[in-house]
């Protein structure tokens, strides 16, 4: 089996009110499933990694404002048309429900368990 470039989603900035340690929680927890999709032969991408040195250099200030609107939830949908999966993770997001509504278009694979992953189980 070739590995599969993955799209880990689930919330960001839902739930958060916008509090920069609440978001960084949900990226540690985006975050936390990366190194074993990895070691099961996969590509790990996560919307924000790309997303947040854009938005520094873009200059923006909080989120919601006008570079975040231009690049946070675009990143991912450019990112889908490279990857052969989601791995959903729980929690309310609509920017990751808007993700599987992409995927399920492209005819993606989507996971919403880490074990139901190949190589992950």
């Amino acid at each position: 089996m070739r590995g599969l470039m993955i799209l880990v989603a689930g919330p960001y900035r839902s739930g958060t009110n916008d509090d920069p340690a609440l978001m960084r929680k949900n990226l540690d927890k985006l975050e936390s499933v990366t190194l074993q999709l990895f070691r099961a032969g996969h590509l790990p991408v996560i919307g924000e990694w790309v997303a947040l040195p854009l938005l520094k250099l873009a200059g923006s200030k909080a989120p919601g404002d006008a570079p975040y609107e231009e690049i946070l939830y675009p990143v991912a949908g450019r990112l889908l048309q490279k990857c052969d999966a989601i791995l959903r993770l729980e929690g309310e997001s609509k920017g990751a429900d808007e993700d599987i509504r992409i995927g399920r278009e492209r005819g993606l694979q989507i996971y919403y368990n880490l074990a139901d992953v190949p190589g992950c189980g």
